[in-house]
């Protein structure tokens, strides 16, 4: 046997095992690099300022985590105690006003009552008490699964900004791509990942924002569910209903109409229609030419269904793999499409 057959064995063989061995934290683990991508310029920012890799590498990891992950952490911590704490006359009540509300809903409503019936054909308004209940525990554990998560995302992220240029190189040299190649996928992946991230985060901010504001004057904790509303924002389409909803019904249920009406109308009006579909692009465009500095040309409606896919497909973190996924594929199709007009 030859020497080099010796040796694509043994590397076949250690790979092999090597996949064995990490294969818990490989999803972990690409969450963190592609964080790192869409982040770069900020740890390149922070190195700039410290003259030092290490320490731009951990303010970068620390902001990341102050910003991404305490809000997000605070919120499933603060939701699941808050659910595990509800007065079951409260439930009821709740209960009751949203049957009655089905079944005589009022004059002006009456053209919606079919489809109301048809949509809640599959759920019972007096199993909402048990469900709430049930969710609490399910918000409970994924909490504790989701610090152990994030704690580890942090961790990979911190190495894979700190050595990030170093794999970078050592990729180059082993896939062997021309240069002008490298920096097509480079350009192309780090711009609309960077983009979609910061968009992400600034939208999900602003709209939290709004929400949290307009729920404060109504006497509930406007940071906690404005941080809830900024997540859910996220999921596309229904987002923002998944919170409004039930705050208007538990308005509705003890009486306060026009409370309901006030959330139902400003979370419609200001928060949908206004800012997400005229101020949200705005907010892409800025990021994309001013803190980016890029003249990537991103169709956001490509940008619209990855994150969609990926959310239905990979749950929370399908919101970066989906972009990424899609970024990557249309760069190879450049790539390719370049390569065929050379030749």
């Amino acid at each position: 046997m030859k020497p080099q057959h010796l040796l694509i064995i043994l590397f076949g063989g250690s790979l092999y095992w090597m996949y064995r061995l990490y294969e818990p934290f490989l999803l972990t683990m690409l969450i963190a690099s592609l964080l790192a991508i869409s982040t770069a310029n900020v740890q390149l920012y922070f190195t700039n300022l410290t003259k030092s890799r290490l320490f731009g590498s951990l303010f970068s990891t620390f902001l990341l985590a102050f910003l991404f992950f305490a809000p997000l952490g605070y919120f499933l911590a603060s939701f699941s105690v808050k659910l595990s704490h509800l007065d079951p006359k409260i439930l009821l009540q709740i209960e009751i006003s949203m049957q009655d509300l089905i079944d005589n809903p009022p004059a002006s409503l009456l053209f919606l009552k079919p489809y109301i019936n048809n949509m809640m054909h599959d759920f019972e308004v007096k199993n909402l008490t048990a469900k709430l209940i049930s969710y609490a525990g399910t918000i409970g554990s994924y909490s504790a699964g989701y610090i152990k998560n994030a704690l580890l995302v942090i961790v990979f992220y911190f190495f894979s900004q700190y050595n990030g240029e170093a794999i970078v190189e050592f990729v180059k040299k082993v896939v062997k791509l021309e240069e002008d190649d490298n920096k097509l996928l480079n350009y192309e992946l780090s711009s609309v990942m960077s983009t979609v991230f910061y968009s992400i985060l600034a939208t999900a901010m602003f709209e939290g924002a709004l929400f949290g504001i307009a729920i404060a004057f109504m006497g509930y904790n406007g940071f906690l569910f404005g941080i809830m509303y900024g997540f859910a924002s996220l999921i596309p389409v229904v987002g923002g209903a998944l919170m409004w909803v039930p705050f208007a019904a538990y308005e509705y249920s003890f009486g306060n109409t026009n409370g309901a009406l006030f959330i139902a109308i400003y979370s419609v009006v200001m928060i949908s229609i206004i800012a997400d579909t005229f101020v949200k692009p705005l907010i892409i465009r800025e990021i994309n030419i001013r803190f980016i500095k890029s003249n990537l040309q991103l169709n956001e409606m490509v940008i619209f269904f990855a994150i969609l896919a990926g959310l239905a497909t990979f749950g929370f973190w399908g919101m970066i793999l989906g972009p990424a996924i899609t970024s990557f594929f249309l760069a190879l199709l450049k790539l390719v499409e370049a390569k065929s007009t050379e030749n």
